[in-house]
């Protein structure tokens, strides 16, 4: 496995609308390398989540981390999903801070439904539906973006909230 080259903010991969996977290409040694070696990338640079044009990909194809446990228990399931959908389930949105590999050390509070499904295939082709609420629908929704060339940045209401990481640390984590 491989660490990859994080694309940043700038580079046209992240603003371009990466392409749908076809069947065949899922099962091959090349795809599930990507995927491989995506995971690590993810894991490398503590991300919670991680898209293929984050790393030079334009695939339809993300990484929904997802926390299992608490303090020093706590680890990250990874769930790669390819050709997701995303449709909300409800009415009810959150605003939370986001950050993101691609835009590093920046956050900013982005608004987004609480509780969506997904319809996706998973690393293998097979077809998979599930439903996240909270912070991994957050994370989803995020990962998701990307493939359609959004950045949280595109979907914040206001930029009063963008900050720099060193700045969040000092001036708004005693805010949540």
């Amino acid at each position: 496995m491989s660490i990859l080259k994080i694309a940043h903010m700038g580079h046209p991969v992240l603003r371009a609308r990466a392409r749908k996977v076809e069947a065949a290409e899922i099962k091959s040694p090349e795809f599930q390398k990507l995927v491989d070696d995506m995971i690590e990338t993810m894991r490398e640079y503590d991300g919670i989540g991680l898209a293929a044009p984050q790393v030079h990909e334009g695939v339809r194809l993300a990484l929904i981390g997802i926390e299992d446990g608490r303090g020093q228990e706590r680890s990250i399931r990874v769930l790669p999903v390819v050709n997701p959908e995303v449709t909300p389930v409800g009415k009810d949105t959150a605003e939370d801070w986001e950050g993101c590999l691609s835009l590093p050390k920046l956050r900013g509070r982005v608004v987004r439904p609480a509780h969506i499904e997904i319809r996706a295939l998973d690393r293998r082709g097979n077809k998979i539906e599930l439903e996240l609420e909270g912070y991994p629908a957050r994370v989803a929704q995020h990962e998701i973006d990307h493939l359609d060339g959004v950045l949280f940045i595109d979907r914040m209401k206001s930029f009063d909230t963008l900050t720099f990481l060193e700045e969040y640390g000092k001036y708004w984590t005693d805010e949540d």
